[in-house]
C-alpha cells in the first residue's frame, strides 16, 4: 500500500497543496480528479520525486519514499501530460530503448516490447517512424514506455488529454487490461466519464486540497444526494400536491407543464407514476436524473469540471 500523509506545497504566495492524505491499495486505480489548477500535476510530481515538498511523508512497503528515492524510482512507472518518446524513432527501437535503460537485456527488451505493441494495438505500425503517428498512437505508445519495466505502482497525468474521443475511448479500454498486471494505478483526470469508468477510488481536488474520497456510491452516500424525476404533462396543483403529499414526495419545482420532485429511493416512483394514472394526470415524458459524479463535484465545489 501506498500511503501519504500530509503533503503540502507551496510557490512564494500559493499554496499549490494545502495538506492532503490518502492511500492507494494495491492493484486498485486511484483517481485524483479536479479542474486544472486543482494540485494534481504538482501531487503526481511530489510522489514521483521530481520535486520535493515542503512538508509531509508518502510511504510504501513501510519504507519513507522520500528518504529512499533511487528504491522507490525502482518500483514505479510514470505516464506525463507530456510525450516521452523519440520521434524519428520507431515504436519497437522506443520500447526496446527503454527496456534497456531500465536494465533489461535485449531478449528481455524485445520480448517485452513484442507484448506492449500488441497490448497497445500498435503492432502494424512498430516499424514507422513515432513522428508519422496519429495522437492517439503516440498516447498509447506514451503508456507502454512507462509499462515496459513492470513497475508496481504507475502513475498517469492526464494520459488522454488533447486527443479525440475515440482514441480515449480506446485508451480507457487498454488501460483495463493492464490493471491484471498487479500494478496499482493513480491516475489523475478532469474527464469524469474516465473516473467512474475506470477509478475503484476517487479523491476529488480542488484549491490544493481533496474535498472528499471514496468509492462513487460511497462519496454520494456521504453527500445525502437523492435521485430526482422529472415529469412534463398537463398538471393541476392542487391536484398534484395532494397526491404526491399523501406519499411524502417532496416537489422541488412546479408548473403546469413540468414538475420536478426528490425521492429518496427509487422504488417510489412506480407508486407516483401509477397514482398519477389513477387520478387522470397526462404524462408525456419522466426523466429519471440519479447522482453522479458530476452533480458530485457540483455540490463539493461549486464548480463545473472543464478543461
Amino acid at each position: 500500500m501506498l500511503k501519504i500523509e500530509n503533503i503540502k506545497k507551496s510557490y512564494k504566495d500559493i499554496k499549490a497543496l494545502k495538506g492532503i492524505s490518502f492511500d492507494v491499495k494495491k492493484g486498485e486505480i486511484f483517481g485524483l480528479l479536479g479542474p486544472n489548477g486543482a494540485g494534481k500535476t504538482t501531487a503526481i510530481s511530489i510522489l514521483t520525486t521530481l520535486i520535493e515538498p515542503d512538508s509531509g511523508a508518502a510511504y510504501y512497503e513501510d519504507k519513507n519514499i522520500f528518504n529512499n528515492i533511487s528504491w522507490w524510482r525502482k518500483k514505479i512507472g510514470v505516464v506525463p501530460q507530456e510525450t516521452a518518446f523519440y520521434e524519428e524513432l520507431t515504436a519497437r527501437d522506443n520500447l526496446t530503448l527503454w527496456g534497456a535503460l531500465y536494465g533489461m537485456d535485449s531478449k528481455q527488451a524485445s520480448e517485452r516490447a513484442s507484448y506492449l505493441l500488441n497490448l497497445m494495438d500498435l503492432e502494424s505500425k512498430e516499424k514507422a517512424k513515432v513522428s508519422e503517428f496519429s495522437g492517439g498512437m503516440k498516447r498509447r505508445l506514451n503508456i507502454a514506455i512507462g509499462i515496459v519495466h513492470r513497475p508496481e505502482v504507475l502513475f498517469l497525468d492526464e494520459p488522454t488529454v488533447g486527443i479525440d474521443v475515440q482514441a480515449r475511448v480506446n485508451i480507457r479500454e487498454i488501460l483495463k487490461k493492464f490493471v491484471n498486471e498487479e500494478m496499482s494505478i493513480i491516475y489523475t483526470t478532469h474527464q469524469l466519464e474516465e473516473a467512474e469508468e475506470l477509478c475503484d477510488r476517487i479523491a476529488i481536488m480542488d484549491e490544493g486540497e481533496i474535498k472528499a474520497r471514496g468509492t462513487i456510491e460511497e462519496l454520494i452516500s456521504q453527500l445525502g444526494e437523492e435521485t430526482e424525476v422529472e415529469f412534463s404533462g398537463e398538471f393541476a396543483e392542487d391536484a398534484i400536491r395532494n397526491i404526491l403529499n399523501n406519499i411524502g414526495v417532496k416537489i422541488l419545482n412546479f408548473s403546469k407543464e413540468t414538475i420536478l420532485i426528490d425521492v429518496e429511493k427509487e422504488d417510489i416512483i412506480p407508486e407516483v407514476v401509477e397514482l398519477f394514472m389513477k387520478n387522470n394526470v397526462i404524462i408525456n415524458t419522466m426523466d429519471i436524473k440519479r447522482p453522479n459524479l458530476e452533480t458530485l463535484f457540483l455540490k463539493l465545489t461549486g464548480k463545473e469540471l472543464r478543461e
